[in-house]
């Protein structure tokens, strides 16, 4: 392999203090696990490297301690800018306690970012994140107060508002990628057969060999050639070094399984579907937000958590009529949730990370389903920073920007909160402790004021009740059996809504056990 072989331990001698490092993975899929171990290790007994610059797209992580969790060790790393914080809480915890300066830039961005970096360009102009915290009229993306550099411009071209994202302040080097792939050739081929997403190995390794960085890449062995030449995804010619992993665990296909043949291979098939969920709070939502479909929704994308129940319950009334999608690259299939997201059983495609933006961005989505976490008296989301606790965006400003239609669900308070579905209603047993409905948002994800200017249409789905994005506000347009108007909902606001006249009661049929019948018309 011409002196491109070399063991993990090699890997981290070659990284340098002040070194610029990109990072790729996708939760805990494409994550060079042993590589960062490595990092990690030799920091912790030596000092060094020390002061590195960061850069990864999409969230990596399980939550605790893998992924770009390695790297989160204050002296570690000096300066940060990621798509996603939530999956990454040690480097959260860094820039929190201002430890650390940095940035959170929505993902599908940095995704074009490096491909439009590998063509040379400047950087990338796009009107994702206008009027969001990553807005420079706003906070610019900042993840906290000691990082006061910018990194995001907003101009005018063609008499329209665009953001321009720097290269040359968002990468202004690269020294060293770091990637994860299947197998290696003998002559550092990479390819990606294993992995059920192929994410941005190649625009990264792109990206790096034009600014002058080396591409190392971990594989899990090394084999004699490939029979077909679609197989090799990245090029030996962008390929500086290759490491074998040592240890099967740091090379596993997610953080949740080693290896699930049904994830790569679109002739395994989902068997009989999925068992219906229980009928609980996050089902009630579940089923009013699949209500809200029609035969135009060809095509979906569904976030983390509470709307991953959506999918459940189209499943279970047997609703074929719509296509789920995942930010990752995937078309089809059924998703895979928890530590595995990121996934589909019997996927119809993979395309790279920056172009299933491409498509977002462009309004190829006709509905999302996205977590309700904090909402403002305008109809702002935020999901993406709570007090002490940074998430990030991830690719909810992508999504939720530019998708034909947008549904936020989650419950009506959180934190404790117990409900009980009665048949044609619900019985609040204990309330939640958070008020999530806010006269402002600690921080804006989501604009109400992008979504009324392009006219799209915007509900917020909880438990208990329904409101809808109007020009003057949101408007209360459902309420469920069971609750009191002032007490249960208009109490527990910090805002008064508008109010239907006259308000109607939820679909009973969204409280019963058997299945609801559903009709799409």
């Amino acid at each position: 392999m011409n002196g491109k072989l070399i063991s993990s331990s090699e890997v981290v001698n070659l990284i340098k203090d002040n070194n610029h490092i990109i990072v790729g993975g996708f939760v805990g899929i494409g994550i060079p696990e042993e590589s960062l171990a490595c990092i990690e290790k030799k920091f912790l007994e030596s000092g060094s490297p020390r002061d590195l610059n960061l850069v990864y797209v999409a969230g990596q992580g399980d939550g605790v301690n893998r992924g770009v969790n390695h790297l989160g060790h204050e002296g570690l790393i000096k300066t940060v800018i990621g798509g996603h914080y939530g999956l990454a809480p040690m480097i959260g915890k860094l820039a929190i306690e201002n430890k650390i300066t940095g940035h959170n830039i929505p993902q599908g961005t940095l995704a074009q970012l490096m491909r439009d970096t590998s063509a040379g360009k400047i950087g990338t102009f796009t009107h994702v994140g206008l009027n969001t915290f990553v807005d420079p009229d706003l906070e610019g993306g900042k993840i906290n107060g000691i990082t006061t550099h910018d990194v995001v411009e907003k101009i005018s071209i063609g008499g329209k508002d665009q953001l321009f994202y720097s290269r040359e302040k968002i990468l202004p080097k690269v020294d060293y990628a770091i990637l994860k792939g299947t197998y290696a050739d003998c002559q550092g081929n990479i390819s990606l057969e294993k992995e059920p997403l192929t994410l941005d190995a190649l625009t990264i390794a792109m990206a790096t060999r034009n600014l002058g960085g080396k591409v190392i890449v971990q594989v899990e062995k090394i084999v004699k050639g490939f029979d077909h030449t679609q197989t090799v995804k990245i090029p030996s010619v962008l390929v500086d070094y290759v490491t074998v992993v040592e240890n099967p665990i740091n090379h596993m296909q997610t953080f949740a399984e080693q290896f699930n043949e049904s994830y790569v291979n679109c002739s395994i098939l989902p068997n009989g579907g999925c068992a219906p969920i229980p009928l609980d709070t996050r089902k009630v939502i579940a089923r009013r937000c699949a209500l809200l479909l029609n035969k135009s929704h060809k095509v979906m994308n569904l976030g983390i958590g509470m709307p991953e129940g959506v999918s459940s319950v189209l499943d279970e009334e047997g609703y074929k009529g719509i296509t789920g999608t995942v930010e990752g690259g995937l078309f089809g299939g059924v998703s895979v949730k928890g530590a595995s997201f990121g996934c589909a059983i019997g996927a119809d495609c993979v395309v790279d990370q920056p172009y299933i933006f491409d498509f977002y961005d462009g309004g190829g989505l006709d509905v999302t389903y996205l977590g309700l976490a904090q909402c403002g008296s305008n109809g702002d989301i935020n999901v993406s920073k709570f007090g002490p606790k940074l998430t990030g965006c991830g690719g909810f400003i992508n999504i939720s920007q530019n998708a034909k239609m947008v549904i936020f669900c989650g419950t009506f308070t959180a934190g404790g909160l117990k409900v009980e579905p009665t048949g044609d209603g619900i019985k609040i047993i204990q309330e939640g402790r958070c008020i999530k409905f806010k006269s402002e948002v600690e921080q804006v994800s989501f604009s109400s004021k992008n979504a009324l200017e392009n006219n799209q249409p915007v509900y917020y789905v909880t438990e208990r009740a329904v409101f809808k994005l109007t020009p003057k506000g949101l408007k209360l347009m459902e309420i469920a059996r069971g609750v009191d108007l002032q007490k249960d909902i208009l109490d527990l606001m910090e805002f008064k809504p508008i109010i239907a006249d006259p308000i109607i009661y939820m679909d009973e049929r969204i409280f019963r056990d058997e299945k609801m019948g559903l009709v799409i018309e």
